[in-house]
């Protein structure tokens, strides 16, 4: 017996040893960091377990306005159970720039960070327009490569940044979430992630329909560092959190300290209160208490779908139809949400640990479910 463990402990020492010295890597962090933490996919506090680049509360921190009706209405019996259910830690209400409705849960509050996962996918494109706007880059259809010249692939010399934003890159890329192996994990915990990136090829013709690659994010916020000489932490912070008045920190995972790569399709660390703003930033079309921070026919592209076969997408928005109204939306691995109803000037911001699933019995998406609920609160009906 004791010899059948020695050998099961030599076997496996040499199956680690091996992937240690491997291209494969990474798959130790990711089991380190994850899996280890009895976790099968990443979490919303696992910010705390990679490096970080801090982006600094505002120096002018703007509260938001606080609704007269500031949670006077209590949720409805389903809204509490589909929050539970879900595990939500945050379910946030704005009505005409107010907060209407705040609720936290599972030991969270409204200064705890949450990890927005492929929210931060919308920030990378506001980031996008604020470059144009600022000159340091031409438009959306300037070449990637201009920026990125060691851009690999049979169509490297003909994507464009807005090919990259809108998700019609034509990258070789696996968007998987669970699978330990796939190139999206190894996105999330390679030390290296700019080499990672550099090494997937164009492979088909960009710009002609949408296919949703993190890779194509990754390499957006890679051609926005180039063209403005700051790192996306440093250009989020003078273009948008300090100028919107953010009233906390907030933290942008890195692939490592030494290498100072900000994972741009994922991971910025903040709460409910400060993603909102993004919300009404596009939802103002650009303005902010009476200041242009990004130009308004940049919104419109973006929160409007480039490809009529893809309806569901613009440039780095979610689109929805809800009830006959037009919906956009920021949206982030396992349910995060900054949901934006124009036409009645609501916002809603739901932060958790799962994304809610359909069924047979209920077949409305998350996204329908949290604007219906804030409606009825607002109307004060259940």
């Amino acid at each position: 017996m004791k010899k059948i463990l020695k050998i099961l402990i030599f076997i496996i020492f040499v199956i680690f040893g091996g992937i240690y010295v491997s291209n494969y890597s990474w798959f130790l962090e990711g089991v380190a960091k994850i899996y280890f933490t009895g976790h099968t996919t990443s979490y919303l506090s696992d910010y705390k377990v990679f490096d970080n680049n801090e982006i600094p509360v505002s120096s002018n921190p703007q509260p938001w306005p606080i609704h007269k009706k500031y949670n006077t209405t209590s949720p409805s019996s389903f809204l509490e159970s589909h929050n539970k259910k879900n595990k939500t830690v945050a379910y946030l209400v704005i009505k005409n720039d107010s907060l209407y409705y705040e609720k936290y849960y599972d030991g969270y509050g409204l200064d705890s960070k949450s990890n927005s996962f492929s929210m931060s996918k919308s920030i990378v494109s506001a980031l996008l327009g604020k470059a144009i706007m600022d000159g340091y880059i031409e438009s959306l259809d300037q070449p990637v490569y201009q920026f990125l010249p060691e851009i690999k692939g049979s169509y490297s010399k003909i994507v464009t940044l807005g090919d990259l934003s809108s998700m019609s890159s034509g990258l070789d890329w696996q968007e998987e979430y669970y699978s330990p192996v796939s190139i999206t994990a190894s996105s999330y915990f390679i030390n290296d992630l700019k080499s990672l990136i550099l090494n997937q090829e164009i492979i088909n013709e960009p710009g002609k329909s949408y296919s949703y690659l993190s890779g194509a994010t990754q390499l957006l916020g890679m051609s926005i560092v180039n063209a403005t000489g700051q790192s996306l932490s440093e250009y989020l912070y003078k273009s948008f959190w300090d100028p919107m008045g953010a009233e906390n920190s907030a933290l942008w995972q890195l692939d490592s300290k030494k290498n100072n790569i900000e994972k741009a399709f994922c991971c910025i660390a903040s709460n409910a209160r400060d993603f909102a703003r993004f919300g009404k930033l596009y939802k103002d079309f650009g303005q902010w208490n009476g200041k242009t921070l990004i130009d308004s026919a940049f919104v419109v592209k973006s929160i409007s779908p480039r490809f009529q076969k893809s309806p569901e997408y613009g440039y780095s928005w979610w689109l929805e139809n809800f009830n006959g109204h037009k919906v956009f939306l920021m949206r982030g691995h396992l349910g995060q949400y900054v949901i934006v109803l124009p036409d009645e000037n609501i916002i809603v911001v739901r932060l958790g640990h799962l994304k809610g699933k359909s069924t047979p019995n209920n077949p409305r998406s998350d996204v329908h479910i949290y604007l219906d609920e804030a409606i009825k609160m607002i109307n004060n009906t259940d």
